[in-house]
């Protein structure tokens, strides 16, 4: 995933969008002059140094951060002087600078390693960013001089980037309401400054009740089937909430958990299921319903106001898929063959729970469990038997550096010199071909009570020509981190993660823009899954498997028998993996679907008859994310866009079909791929973008056969 910060709204502030930092310091007010964000790093690449920031330093480096960049955009809104590209756009992308240092670091920390004093930062100043980001957007002098540019932009003989720049602000500006008159302005900043401050508080409420939700065992045998470093594991996450004696089961932030397969206790599963389910519905303060409800009527509301019929439609317009109908045919031509095969999967597994005379019917938290054995029964394939031969710090160095250096050619070296957030983190440097150095990449991936679920990429420094900085980016995870003495075993959905996250940052590493605003991930939601997407694939690479695949005790690779039978077993169950991401999606969907005169009173009847209306409403198989807990919708940018992940899926398989069919692995082809997609930020229209890489549009197929699906979509 790639990271919205959590503190905005669909409508960026300038500062935060961009995520860079920049060329001048912020000293001007007394007050600021001890603060570590006034100034730009003296640290290699202008890297945070986070031995100098405390809690105490973001809420007064935010407001004169934000005191500042309205300064400079009022200053441009009033210049005298007729408005052309340089005093406007240009301006604009050096305006905010110190802003763009603070929240690179705050939404770093806010997600990653909070505390309750930057979550009352956060809630705090979330309107007030809100409200900024209005003041520029709503700004009717400043939007007329977007609009005279633009209105004039084929005659100026711009470059195509210049270009792109003026038609991404105008766009920008129409879609946060400045046409609007000042009555319905005034609104629609109310709006914006509640919907921030919400998002604000679904972020710390999930945060808090996944953690009250975690599982807590005090009998080791109902823990029976997980394996000496799962229990060591849980029981040393136990004790760091002062629980000795007992187990701990964190929970992720996907409604299964990782855990089922190995768990053989049908009621410590049954519990852990609900534990997740129902994490954030308790009835307490932690509860989400009542924020959720308020997000979707706020985003319906803000939709009616700038002229559309409903939130969906006005985030979708600047996306590749453009309407909401085009995403609604994308996903129901899914349907179909997900669900059969997803049916035909639970009928197996049933058989096996009845062959077993278990005498209940598949319910979800038995999906996992039994599918694993299928597997192992269909394929002689157990989990366990793979899981030593991928050792995190392995993987990382043998894997996923060691396929971007035969690609791009690219180098890594990690640096200890440089101070990170929590001991967990480590630093690389980055050299491009030619032994240049180019970035820094840092990467957090074990799983703690203070960080966000799931998984994501984001830039602390962004590249930018303009602004003269070079890409800081990072990747987060939310692996278990192993008992003391034991190694970091992950598993292959695992490596897979890893891969997916530092896909996003190589989009931002060989980002070559003059401009932070089209910089590296700076695309549509529905365009900054595909680089991510497709690098997923290389974790199967035999070329690239063979190098990090190697036992955790020997050093030896991968058994070519056991090589095989993953490689067999790969389109195993995924009728039921597409479904749970097509739900997710279809809720997504059907949520910002709601126009301004819908009334939405239970959370739960909602989400029940949504997934009724879109076929989805198969038992054993729940969203991957339920509404109560779904981060990435209500809190971090992908309102209607969690299609995107599967909208992107076709176009990574479908690239990926191109490097099959022109020798794979090579030099060549990834200088081609980085040439034409990764270096391109969002300088040119996205599906354009595609075209010229692949010689024509995408096509579905290769994503269907990619799943082991493409038979089951032809017969329906």
């Amino acid at each position: 995933m790639l990271k919205v910060p959590a503190l905005i709204s669909a409508a960026a502030i300038l500062a935060i969008s961009s995520c860079t930092n920049n060329p001048k310091d912020s000293t001007t007010n007394p007050a600021m002059q001890h603060n570590p964000f006034a100034k730009i790093s003296a640290l290699p690449y202008q890297a945070p140094d986070f031995s100098a920031i405390h809690d105490s330093d973001f809420k007064p480096a935010i407001l004169e951060g934000i005191k500042e960049q309205l300064a400079e955009t009022d200053k441009i809104a009033n210049n005298p002087a007729p408005p052309d590209f340089q005093n406007t756009f240009v301006e604009l992308e050096k305006s905010g600078q110190m802003l763009r240092r603070v929240n690179a670091v705050f939404n770093l920390l806010t997600g990653a390693n909070t505390d309750p004093v930057l979550q009352k930062v956060s809630e705090e100043v979330a309107p007030l960013l809100s409200d900024a980001n209005d003041a520029i957007y709503l700004n009717g002098k400043l939007f007329s001089r977007v609009e005279a540019v633009y209105n004039q932009r084929q005659q100026l003989k711009l470059d195509s980037e210049s270009l792109r720049l003026v038609e991404y602000y105008y766009q920008k500006f129409v879609l946060s309401g400045a046409k609007l008159s000042d009555k319905a302005k005034d609104s629609l900043k109310k709006l914006n400054a509640e919907d921030a401050a919400l998002e604000a508080k679904f972020t710390n409420q999930l945060l808090a009740c996944a953690k009250a939700g975690a599982l807590v065992i005090d009998d080791k045998a109902k823990l029976a089937g997980l394996s000496d470093q799962e229990l060591d594991a849980a029981a040393s996450a136990a004790k760091a909430r002062k629980m000795p004696g007992k187990w701990l089961i964190p929970l992720q932030n996907t409604t299964q958990q990782p855990l089922f397969p190995d768990m053989s206790n049908r009621d410590t599963r049954k519990k852990l299921y609900e534990a997740s389910w129902t994490r954030a519905e308790k009835g307490d303060s932690n509860d989400t319903r009542a924020t959720i409800l308020r997000i979707a009527k706020i985003r319906a509301q803000k939709a009616k106001l700038i002229g559309f019929p409903n939130y969906a439609a006005l985030t979708l317009a600047d996306q590749m898929a453009k309407k909401p109908e085009t995403v609604e045919d994308f996903i129901n031509k899914l349907v179909p063959a997900s669900t059969a095969k997803a049916k035909k999967e639970a009928g197996e597994i049933q058989a096996l729970i009845d062959k077993q005379k278990g005498g209940f019917q598949l319910e979800p938290w038995d999906w996992d469990f039994y599918s694993e054995q299928v597997r192992k029964a269909r394929y002689d394939l157990d989990e366990n038997q793979i899981k030593p031969y991928f050792v995190l710090d392995s993987v990382l160095k043998n894997g996923v550096f060691f396929a971007a250096t035969q690609l791009y050619g690219i180098t890594f070296k990690q640096r200890t010199d440089l101070p990170v957030y929590q001991k967990d983190v480590k630093v690389y440097e980055v050299f491009d071909k030619d032994g240049s150095p180019m970035a820094l990449f840092y990467c957090d991936y074990f799983k703690r009570d203070n960080k966000n679920g799931g998984a994501w990429m984001d830039n602390l420094v962004g590249q930018s020509k303009l602004l003269g900085t070079k890409p800081v980016i990072y990747n987060v995870c939310n692996f278990t981190k192993p008992a003391d003495g034991q190694p970091a075993l992950i598993s292959f959905d695992d490596v897979t993660t890893m891969f997916h996250e530092f896909g996003h940052g190589l989009h931002g590493l060989f980002a070559s823009q003059q401009y932070p605003s089209l910089s590296g991930t700076a695309t549509a939601r529905d365009f900054v899954e595909f680089p991510s997407q497709f690098n997923e694939h290389w974790a199967s690479d035999s070329t690239v498997f063979s190098h990090y695949a190697r036992h955790y005790k020997t050093g030896q690779p991968m058994p070519r028998e056991l090589v095989d039978k993953i490689s067999k077993a790969a389109t195993f169950n995924q009728g039921y993996k597409l479904t749970e991401i097509i739900s997710a999606a279809a809720l997504d969907m059907q949520w910002h679907l709601l126009s301004a005169g819908n009334t939405v009173d239970n959370v739960d009847t909602f989400e029940a008859a949504a997934l009724r209306k879109t076929g989805l409403d198969l038992p054993a198989v729940p969203p991957r994310y339920r509404s109560s807990y779904f981060l990435h919708i209500w809190s971090n940018g992908y309102a209607a866009g969690y299609y995107a992940y599967l909208w992107t899926e076709m176009l990574d398989d479908d690239a990926f079909a191109w490097f099959k069919e022109h020798g794979g692995l090579t030099r060549e082809n990834g200088q081609r791929f980085r040439d034409m997609i990764l270096s391109r930020g969002n300088t040119e229209d996205l599906a354009t973008l595609y075209r010229n890489f692949r010689g024509r549009d995408p096509i579905i197929e290769p994503m269907l056969e990619n799943r082991g699906m493409a038979e089951t979509m032809k017969n329906k």
